[in-house]
C-alpha cells in the first residue's frame, strides 16, 4: 500500500536527505515571522478606509502599538538580509570552492539553463514536451530568492527614509520622500500579492505540494522527493559519492508538528490578508 502523507517533503520511499542548513532555516522563519508582521502592520495603513483595517489595527493594540511592531519587523528584516550578505562574504573568501557560489548547480545566480526551463516548462504545461528537470534550485527558487533581494533593498531603503527624515532631509530634496513614500506603499503591496499567491501556491498548493511543504522548516526530504523534485541534483551527489553525507534521520515528531503549525499558520495569515486586499480593491 502506498504511504500518503500530508507533508509533500515526507512522500515516498527515504532515506531522508539533508536539504537546507540549520542557518537557512532559522534566516527563512525570520523571513516569514517579519514579512507577516510588516504586511499585518502596513497593510491597514494602505487601505485605511476599510472597516477590515480598523479591526486589524485594534487587534495589533493601536496605531502607536502597529508602528512599533512594523519597525521591529524591519530591525529582523535587515538583520537576517546582513546575516545573509556576510555569510556569503565570508565563503567567497574563505572557501576553496568559491566559484560555486557565483556559477553552477549550487549558485542563486539565473543561468542559461534557468531560460530553457521556463520555455520548457510551458511546453510541458501545453503537453509539448517533457517536464524540465531540476538540480539544486529551480528557476521558480532563484526568482523568489531575488525578489527578497530586491524587496529589502528597495522596500528597505525607501522605508529607512520614511523612519529617519530628519536625517535624511539634511541631504537629500524634499520630493525624495514623497517618491519614497509611494515607492514603499506599491512595491510593498506588491510584494504581498506574489508571495502570497504565486510563492504560496508554487511550493505548497500546486499539484504535488498540496497542502504544504515543510521542507524549509525540517531542512530533509526523502529521496523519492529529491528524485522528483531535484532529479539533477539526486543524480550528481550519487555520481559523486556524496550522497550518504547527506542522509539524516527523518525529523522528530515534535519538529514536524511545529512545521506542520507555522506553515499552516503562515498560509492561513497570507491567504486572509490577500483575500482582505482584493476585498478592498473590489469595494
Amino acid at each position: 500500500m502506498t504511504h500518503v502523507t500530508m507533508n509533500a517533503a515526507d512522500r515516498g520511499a527515504g532515506p531522508y536527505v539533508r536539504r537546507f542548513s540549520g542557518l537557512q532555516r532559522t534566516l527563512h522563519i525570520l523571513v516569514i515571522v517579519s514579512f507577516l508582521g510588516l504586511v499585518m502592520t502596513g497593510l491597514p495603513l494602505k487601505y485605511s478606509y476599510t472597516d477590515w483595517a480598523h479591526v486589524l489595527i485594534r487587534l495589533l493594540g493601536g496605531l502607536t502599538a502597529a508602528g512599533i511592531l512594523h519597525r521591529m519587523c524591519a530591525i529582523i528584516t535587515f538583520g537576517y538580509f546582513f546575516t545573509h550578505v556576510g555569510y556569503l562574504v565570508v565563503k567567497l573568501i574563505t572557501s576553496p570552492e568559491r566559484t560555486k557560489y557565483l556559477w553552477g548547480p549550487d549558485s542563486m545566480v539565473p543561468q542559461p539553463k534557468d531560460v530553457l526551463d521556463v520555455f520548457g516548462m510551458f511546453k510541458w504545461f501545453f503537453g509539448l514536451g517533457p517536464r524540465p528537470k531540476f538540480d539544486r534550485y529551480s528557476y521558480m527558487e532563484k526568482f523568489d530568492y531575488w525578489a527578497v533581494f530586491w524587496g529589502v533593498a528597495i522596500i528597505g531603503t525607501s522605508g529607512l527614509f520614511l523612519w529617519f527624515p530628519e536625517f535624511f532631509a539634511r541631504f537629500l530634496p524634499g520630493w525624495v520622500f514623497n517618491i519614497a513614500r509611494i515607492i514603499h506603499s506599491d512595491e510593498a503591496l506588491l510584494a504581498t500579492a506574489f508571495i502570497f499567491t504565486i510563492h504560496f501556491f508554487n511550493v505548497h498548493l500546486r499539484p504535488g505540494k498540496f497542502p504544504i511543504d515543510t521542507v524549509i522548516f525540517t531542512g530533509r526530504a526523502t529521496a523519492d522527493y529529491m528524485k522528483e523534485e531535484h532529479p539533477l541534483e539526486y543524480d550528481r551527489v550519487r555520481a559523486t559519492g556524496t550522497f550518504d553525507e547527506r542522509v539524516v534521520e527523518p525529523a522528530s515528531r515534535a519538529a514536524y508538528l511545529w512545521s506542520v503549525t507555522i506553515g499552516f499558520i503562515a498560509l492561513s495569515i497570507g491567504i486572509i490578508l490577500i483575500a482582505l486586499v482584493v476585498w478592498a480593491l473590489l469595494h
